[in-house]
């Protein structure tokens, strides 16, 4: 197409058409008029979509591998490079159990919820006729999901079902703006509502403006009315910052989310709400506090030392003179057996000569 007047004005009227009918579509909210196109478009794109997610499946893959290699098997040296192919597209070990963590994780969360649900992997990130925080799920209607249908996974709530397809769905993620769910404060049961602020906190305006709460405070579902768009008792988050109370009617407070919106891979569709409201059954335990450690301190007094000190110099001291006083008496012992004792010749000389 060459570049002509005519060109640059279709073009400029394709944009403004689009233009329109994004407005048109964010104005009308879950009663877009063009809601009827983007259920066609997911009903027309959705097999696309399951078979793309299927040629890059690796675990489909190695079994079309494992099928094939039977026809193959005098070619050896192809099959070795075959296989060194299909273990880099199979992935790290690391991977596959991290999926199996995932989905016991999810079955777990269900089981505490008494949730009915059916599991699902995360095949597109983003639907392609919006812009919202969304993605595609690999089950639809065949399946048995419906619209506003709770979305939930190991750590707690994803989402809600938004559109359906024969074999696909659309699920719109608690973090995008539009996104908005009642929640209640674990054990004070301060209720609020959760909206979603992209890759921010979600922001929870919590009904009572003197609700006491603080840093690390968990909140769950409320639940809607007939249990769609949600049920009760699924995790939300945990509270990272509270605003200050300035008297009035509500209080704001940031919320981390539990799910990790950026690495979604193993969801599950509640297709059967609980019986009775689990309350906060669902959360975590959380972790026990360390217990402290206990501590010895030993202390010197240093005048005990100085004393102790003394007293030994001074026994020391003391003990000298009776050494002396051993030698002095040991010198006058022999003095004495000295004067004791004359020499014979001296006696000899005291007797008289008569001659």
């Amino acid at each position: 197409m060459r570049d002509t007047r005519e060109s640059r004005l279709l073009l400029v009227l394709l944009i403004a058409i689009a233009f329109a009918l994004i407005t048109v579509d964010i104005r009308g909210g879950e009663e877009s008029p063009v809601d009827g196109a983007r259920q066609a478009a997911a009903t027309v794109f959705g097999p696309v979509e399951n078979g793309v997610a299927a040629a890059v499946d690796p675990i489909g893959n190695a079994i079309g591998a494992v099928r094939d290699s039977g026809e193959r098997h005098d070619r050896i040296s192809e099959l070795e490079r075959e296989n060194a192919e299909l273990k880099q597209r199979l992935g790290s070990d690391d991977r596959n159990r991290s999926r199996l963590r995932e989905l016991d994780g999810l079955i777990r969360t269900a089981a505490a919820g008494q949730y009915g649900i059916k599991g699902a992997e995360v095949i597109a990130i983003g639907a392609a006729q919006g812009f919202s925080w969304t993605v595609t799920i690999d089950i639809g209607a065949d399946d048995g999901i419906r619209r506003d249908m709770t979305v939930i996974n190991s750590d707690g709530l994803v989402g809600r079902v938004t559109t359906v397809g024969p074999g696909t769905s659309t699920v719109l993620l608690a973090n995008d703006p539009d996104f908005t769910v009642g929640t209640r404060m674990e054990k004070t049961s301060e209720l609020g509502f959760a909206t979603g602020q992209g890759d921010r906190p979600l922001l929870v305006q919590l009904l009572n403006g003197k609700s006491k709460v603080k840093k690390g405070d968990r909140l769950v579902t409320f639940g809607s009315q007939g249990n769609k768009p949600f049920v009760p008792g699924v995790p939300v988050g945990e509270v990272l910052r509270v605003d200050p109370s300035g008297g009035d009617l509500t209080r704001n407070v940031y919320v981390r989310p539990y799910a990790a919106f950026s690495r979604l891979d193993i969801v599950g569709v509640v297709v059967q709400a609980p019986s009775s409201d689990p309350r906060d059954m669902v959360l975590p335990p959380k972790p026990a506090k360390p217990k402290p450690t206990p501590t010895v301190t030993v202390t010197v007094t240093p005048g005990a030392s100085e004393d102790a000190d003394g007293q030994a110099q001074d026994g020391g001291a003391q003990e000298a003179p009776q050494d002396g006083q051993t030698q002095d008496g040991q010198q006058d012992s022999g003095q004495a057996q000295d004067a004791g004792q004359d020499p014979p010749g001296d006696n000899a000389a005291d007797v008289p000569n008569d001659e």
